[in-house]
């Protein structure tokens, strides 16, 4: 299987500073454009703002944190990134699969990539309350557990103040519009600006 690696800003030199994105179709950009996605918007800031940063989108629609984990080593081999963002877990909980599983498979992505030195942002998510509370509860507290295990950064709801709202939100209600995007970048800015803003 091959999987696409999109560079979202200009082509990276040797001195560029990575910031690699591995998720699935929120940071995919289903059903809006690429250039219309949180992560170009993100690029498209960093720019503005005078960050030295190119942002590499490793990002697939239905991807899990069992994809995550097999396509991660070669992901930091190749892009040797400095941050990485951490945006899997919500197709594992739309298919039931055990908190466990996901915990571990999350577990393993965030350790591999502080052995290599790479800091992480850990973006959490949410299953809509008809999974019931306990196995929704379950999923939620995955996220805060291992940022604080880790000590890494969380972004505590990728999808706050845009899930619940229809304007923000495709049809299916499981995927942020266009106008939804710049929502889900503040979130993200909010946590990845703690690690980034740390040199300016």
């Amino acid at each position: 299987m091959i999987f696409l690696l999109l560079a979202v800003g200009p082509r990276a030199t040797a001195s560029d500073s990575i910031i690699l994105v591995l998720g699935d179709s929120i940071s995919a950009g289903y059903g809006i454009t690429v250039e219309e996605s949180w992560v170009s918007l993100l690029q498209k800031r960093l720019d503005s703002q005078g960050y030295g940063y190119r942002v590499v989108n490793a990002s697939i629609s239905g991807d899990t944190t069992g994809g995550g984990v097999t396509r991660l080593g070669r992901a930091l081999s190749v892009h040797e990134p400095d941050v990485l963002i951490v945006e899997l877990g919500g197709n594992d909980g739309l298919r039931g699969i055990s908190v466990a599983e996901i915990r571990g498979n999350l577990s393993a992505m965030i350790g591999a990539a502080l052995e290599t030195g790479t800091e992480v942002v850990l973006a959490g998510m949410q299953m809509p309350p008809n999974y019931g509370s306990r196995y929704a509860d379950s999923f939620r507290a995955v996220y805060p557990e291992l940022a604080r295990e880790y000590a890494v950064t969380l972004v505590p709801f990728l999808l706050e103040n845009v899930a619940m709202n229809p304007e923000l939100m495709q049809p299916d209600g499981f995927h942020p519009n266009a106008a939804g995007q710049a929502g889900v970048l503040e979130n993200v800015w909010t946590g990845l600006e703690q690690i980034i803003g740390r040199d300016r």
